[in-house]
């Protein structure tokens, strides 16, 4: 495709969301293959950006299209609907340049081959321009039956939870300790002309409220600081294990989680686990990049496998950072809501309850396990925990207070946006 007048990366951004919204596929997965066919980081972020945001305003989008487009589009004209979702977050919620986007977006339409189409584009635009789209209920994207179980998970609170995760995400940042303290490093980041806040909760952690490219942070390269959110630093704190402490991290890719230990405590005996070797290796760039984890053991293993674990163990601490429905963590991965199935959170909470026992047989008599999941279903959380007690003797719940969230069963949730963060689950168990 020639680049004409920015037209390139809304076409690029129209077939990340066919990908996403008609063929089922991975938003993470699909920018990362498409982003680096563009040269220039402003149209990376482009492309990012417009994905996100038409993902996160889908709803409003489909509204649109179902009142001013006469005859519904085909299942052929996924390239087209996409492309509109594109155009339709560039004026509304990203609020860029109309005649730009508009013009743009209308060239785009003959680099995807539909340059029959450009005058439907261009006249749906128009209309989006004058009018604005449609309003509609703030969990309008969510699925049903998904709905339905967080209203009841959380009567008291759905409104917020839906509104908190249409809403764009903070960037948190994670300072590596062992490089530079964090007050320097906000020193640094406000020379550079980017500013930081602090939580006074979460000692490593700044939060920027406008996201920047990972590139014009300092020292990211150097492995001064990492991009993670405040929730999945408070799972370090929560943790806490002993210094020079055999830990296992059982799930353990990207490996954000494991390398905050390690900056923490370079004397921990880690072990890191994954199942997939793809992921793992990305654990190993993670520390490399950090200067962590030098005398770690890094194995693609499967932690739900016993064996596995007793050749391995045993371990003082244990961080099971269970894979799970990811529905904590909408704001951030939008297409959640495209993909998750009621079967996928039966198969997840077997899973876990699964990783849960192998787990456990692995923990000395008075060790430590952190049970943790971007989740905010009672079934995958505190069901799940209040589970796991009933039918283990030796399994005791341990507090961990107000800054991990609100008390949820025998651990801690915190749901979207609370405290600027994704929603999550701690529980901390301890091996009698």
């Amino acid at each position: 495709m020639n680049d004409d007048k920015g037209a390139r990366p809304r076409a690029m951004a129209a077939q990340v969301l066919d990908a996403v919204l008609h063929q089922g596929h991975s938003l993470k997965a699909e920018l990362a293959r498409a982003l680096p066919g563009l040269a220039d980081v402003r149209d990376r972020a482009l492309v990012e950006a417009i994905c996100f945001a038409a993902l996160r305003q889908r709803a409003r989008a489909e509204a649109a299209l179902r009142a001013w487009v006469p005859r519904p589009l085909g299942r052929r004209d996924g390239a087209l609907r996409a492309l509109l979702h594109a155009g339709f977050a560039q004026l509304d919620p990203l609020g860029l340049p109309p005649h730009a986007a508009v013009d743009a977006t209308v060239g785009a339409a003959r680099l995807l081959g539909r340059a029959h189409q450009r005058g439907m584009v261009n006249a749906l635009l128009r209309r989006a321009q004058r009018e604005g789209l449609p309003d509609v209920a703030a969990d309008a994207a969510w699925p049903a039956w998904l709905r339905e179980r967080l209203r009841a998970d959380w009567p008291d609170d759905f409104d917020a939870i839906f509104a908190a995760s249409a809403a764009p995400a903070p960037m948190w940042l994670r300072v590596n300790r062992r490089r530079v303290g964090r007050d320097d490093y906000a020193v640094r980041l406000r020379e550079a002309g980017i500013e930081a806040s602090i939580d006074d909760g979460l000692a490593d952690a700044l939060r920027l409220d406008a996201p920047v490219a990972v590139a014009a942070l300092p020292g990211f390269d150097d492995g001064d600081v990492s991009v993670q959110d405040g929730s999945a630093q408070a799972v370090a704190d929560a943790l806490a294990p002993p210094a020079g402490a055999r830990v296992l991290d059982a799930c353990a890719a990207p490996g954000g989680k494991a390398a905050h230990l390690l900056e923490r405590d370079p004397s921990l005996r880690l072990t890191a686990l994954d199942v997939d070797p793809g992921r793992l290796a990305r654990v190993r760039d993670t520390f490399a990049r950090l200067g962590v984890g030098g005398d770690a053991a890094l194995r693609v293993a499967d932690a739900a496998d016993p064996e596995v674990l007793r050749e391995a163990g045993p371990f003082d601490a244990v961080l099971l950072d269970a894979p799970c429905s990811a529905t904590g963590i909408v704001r951030r991965q939008p297409d959640v809501l495209l993909h998750r199935r009621v079967a996928d959170v039966d198969a997840l909470v077997a899973l876990q309850a699964h990783l849960l026992d192998a787990a456990w047989q692995a923990l000395v008599p008075g060790g430590v396990l952190l049970y943790a999941t971007c989740s905010i279903l009672r079934a995958e959380n505190a069901g799940q925990v209040d589970a796991f007690l009933a039918r283990t003797p030796d399994a005791a719940a341990e507090p961990l207070g107000g800054r991990f969230g609100r008390a949820s069963g025998a651990g801690h949730q915190r749901l979207p946006g609370e405290g600027g963060m994704d929603g999550f689950f701690y529980a901390r168990l301890r091996r009698g």
